[in-house]
């Protein structure tokens, strides 16, 4: 019993300081301008040829976790300086791993933690879905399958859910496969034909 408990002390413990961690790496990179500008983060990515994609699929990673940091410079920048078939695959490891993490945290430590990145108007619209038990959890499979879903909020409420980890793993691995192409595809596209308007 006392082994259990110092083991999930420090499943706390480190829990907190990634979450803490990550946003201090957010506000740090977006006062470098990485968020907001794509010309920075791709000179960022290209002076660190070895570790751009780790840093790419990281930066991905903590706009998950952090869901105040906008997602689709990302997306958009992986893209762009990857191209469409490595840049989706940066894209989608980031997302996954980032998801499973944010599921994890808000297991871990409940509505407060929910609400605090979830607006109420939200969190209220799903809410009756959440007591359907399984319906709900293949209404979320489908909602991360659609590419215009809020994500990182159906996450959050999932995790408040009886939903197993299994599931969740199932759905995200699943359904992002087509909701990051799909976008990938579209920057992609969405960039080549602003090169011919222009």
């Amino acid at each position: 019993m006392k082994s259990e408990q110092t083991r999930q002390r420090i499943v706390n413990i480190v829990t907190v300081v990634a979450f803490l961690s990550s946003f201090a790496l957010a506000f740090y990179l977006y006062k470098l301008g990485i968020f907001n500008d794509d010309n920075v983060l791709k000179s960022t990515v290209e002076a660190h040829p070895v570790f751009g994609p780790l840093l790419m699929i990281g930066l991905q990673i903590i706009q998950v976790v952090v869901p105040v940091v906008p997602a689709g410079i990302l997306c958009a920048s992986a893209v762009l300086i990857f191209g469409p078939i490595w840049g989706f695959i940066y894209n989608y490891i980031g997302i996954v791993l980032g998801s499973l993490i944010l599921f994890h945290m808000g297991r871990q430590y409940g509505k407060p933690f929910v609400m605090t990145f979830v607006p109420e108007k939200t969190y209220n619209k799903y809410l009756s879905k959440v007591d359907k038990g399984k319906k709900f959890d293949w209404f979320f499979f489908w909602m991360i399958f659609a590419p215009v879903a809020p994500d990182d909020a159906l996450v959050l409420i999932a995790s408040q859910t009886r939903m197993t980890y299994k599931f969740f793993t199932f759905s995200i691995v699943i359904g992002k496969i087509f909701g990051v192409g799909l976008y990938s595809l579209a920057w992609t596209f969405g960039l080549e034909w602003l090169k011919n308007f222009l």
